[in-house]
């Protein structure tokens, strides 16, 4: 066989005709905007390696997430179903999940690739954003850890990257009940004083035991607001090898550099067997956070140094790939999870993504903004260089398409969503197999695409929109984020009706009077809606308070010792040198 020069080591030989399986490289961006990206028309910021990928393999142009929203959306990619099958659809406020000490997250019964991948003998690893979750019932059993969901490696973040873990950056996680508990602590603290001080002037007589419960609540009070809120970035900003957390809180200053480097090792160790690496980026979620050398290089402030540091960071992982001669059996997949976030801005201007010509964003539902995303096949040998697909395809396909691949068979005891995606690519079919998609906001049925056998028109239905704010916006900008329910949206008696194919933008509803198929098209989509109820089952609710909320006992620290755990413990500061040297 040919002989392989890692990057780091020896020179190593092995026989090619042994390795039958393709490895599987899966790069995902965090609220990377679909227009934010060259190839698919963006002229102003730069990304020549993500651009490369596109004309070298195969171009999805209606690629859409299952939803519009991180935890929900990575649930359907991880699993290839829509994500209130496992119970991660919001219900109300709590749209994803917010604390790392929550109990929610991907239930253990759940079926990912990963581990469908684990029994066809690969070696599995994600690096970088998990955000589905870390335990159930105590600090250690990793019930919803990637270790548990068919990872055999995980080094990143298992939650996000809030504002919360930047300082300076302001407050990103349920700020409206952080104020009240503030207020009603600084309240109570107020009378406590006032008492105490109309007790030590004689004015009146005011019992020790009235003064002792005031004193109490005060405390309760406080300290149900700072153990949570105000120790945030101590819990929730942590980086994790496998199941030890490894820097508490998070050095955004060193990140980029240390999920890629883990990157290049996970493939390096297992060019010689069949692999499948997640490379899950922290970019380009808010906080903006930027490496020295990108800094002040695009045209479009920090948010376009930080594209332009991803297509940077891609760029790194294709050259391990061929570097070490594996591009001829590697399929690559670039993506982001959703749209960009429009309505996150300061006075220095836009720190959200783009979407291009598409209405919306992210958390706003089944607008093509905020699920239309990027989609990029790479296999060379395997899949024809520059096609362009305009068929509708999903996040939720890449489960059944890297299960078939592997020789790995389909679950047969639950509905699967997702349809596997090679006959398209490599254009030995010319159909999408998703006739109908189901967009969801929460568990709440929000829109309907409906692809005809008969035609290439691309119909979508609205039951309901969001209400923008303030009046006249594209974008919930008084609340930051769209809701889903009650009072934040409007219902519709007669469904907005748009043809994608003709309107792209949802800028014009059709009409009976001048759509020939108008009443086809919603009887369709309510035919269709009525089947796929049927396939819906009962599940428990992941993102409820009961769920949601920080429970200290659930907390992932440097020790197992609670008092120990969450900042005094040197080992988890995040010292780059030190914690190099503690890591190795």
């Amino acid at each position: 066989g040919p002989r392989l020069c890692p990057l780091n080591g020896p020179i190593v030989e092995f026989n090619t005709s042994r390795i039958t399986k393709p490895n599987f490289v899966l790069m995902m961006v965090d609220d990377l905007g679909i227009g934010d990206i060259g190839c698919y028309g963006n002229d102003t910021i730069r990304t020549p390696n993500i651009d490369r990928l596109a004309l070298e393999g195969v171009k999805l142009t209606q690629h859409i997430s299952a939803a519009p929203l991180c935890t929900p959306s990575r649930t359907a990619f991880m699993t290839g179903r829509y994500a209130l099958r496992s119970g991660l659809g919001s219900t109300g406020k709590v749209q994803v999940i917010l604390f790392l000490g929550g109990s929610g997250g991907l239930p253990p019964n759940e079926t990912t690739f990963a581990r469908l991948l684990q029994k066809q003998g690969y070696s599995t690893g994600i690096v970088g954003k998990w955000h589905l979750g870390v335990n159930c019932k105590s600090r250690n059993d990793h019930c919803h850890h990637p270790n548990n969901h068919g990872f055999d490696y995980f080094y990143g973040l298992p939650f996000s990257n809030f504002n919360d873990c930047k300082p300076g950056e302001g407050k990103d996680i349920l700020v409206d009940l952080q104020v009240a508990l503030w207020q009603l602590s600084m309240l109570a603290g107020l009378g406590f004083l006032t008492l105490v001080l109309v007790r030590l002037t004689g004015l009146l007589e005011v019992s020790v035991k009235l003064l002792t419960t005031l004193a109490a609540l005060c405390l309760l009070g406080f300290m149900v607001w700072y153990a949570p809120f105000g120790l945030m970035r101590t819990w929730n900003c942590i980086v994790m090898r496998n199941h030890r957390v490894v820097e508490q809180p998070t050095n955004l200053d060193t990140l980029n550099e240390r999920l890629m480097t883990e990157a290049e090792r996970f493939v390096e160790r297992n060019q010689n067997r069949p692999f499948l690496l997640f490379l899950s980026l922290a970019h380009v979620h808010t906080p903006l956070f930027i490496s020295r050398d990108f800094s002040g290089k695009s045209k479009h402030g920090l948010y376009g140094d930080n594209v332009e540091e991803v297509d940077w960071m891609i760029g790194r992982m294709v050259k391990t790939v061929e570097e070490l001669n594996l591009s001829e059996r590697t399929l690559m997949y670039f993506t982001s999870d959703h749209g960009g976030h429009v309505e996150d801005s300061d006075t220095h201007g836009q720190k959200g993504g783009w979407n291009g010509i598409y209405r919306g964003g992210k958390a706003m539902g089944g607008w093509e903004g905020g699920i239309r995303v990027p989609g990029i096949f790479r296999w060379v040998g395997r899949l024809p260089s520059g096609r362009v697909l305009e068929e509708p395809t999903s996040l939720m396909d890449l489960f059944p398409t890297l299960v078939k691949l592997a020789g790995g068979e389909m679950p047969q005891d639950r509905v699967l969503d997702g349809h596997d995606l090679m006959p398209l690519l490599e254009g030995k079919t010319q159909r999408s197999e998703h006739e109908f998609m189901f967009h969801y906001c929460g568990v709440y049925l929000n829109a309907v695409r409906w692809h005809p056998p008969d035609s290439d028109s691309v119909f979508k239905v609205h039951f309901f929109t969001p209400n923008f704010s303030p009046p006249g916006a594209v974008g919930c900008y008084h609340t930051k984020l769209c809701m889903c329910h009650g009072e934040f949206v409007t219902w519709h008696d007669t469904p907005l009706v748009f043809d994608l194919s003709r309107d792209p933008s949802e800028r014009a509803p059709l009409r009976g009077e001048t759509e020939p198929r108008y009443a086809e098209v919603l009887w369709r989509v309510r035919e269709a809606v009525e089947i796929h109820h049927r396939t819906l089952s009962p599940v428990e609710n992941q993102l409820s308070w009961g769920n949601i909320l920080w429970k200290p006992w659930l907390q992932p620290c440097c020790e197992r010792s609670p008092v120990a755990c969450p900042y005094f413990h040197r080992r988890c500061f995040h010292s780059t040198t030190k914690m190099h040297i503690l890591e190795a």
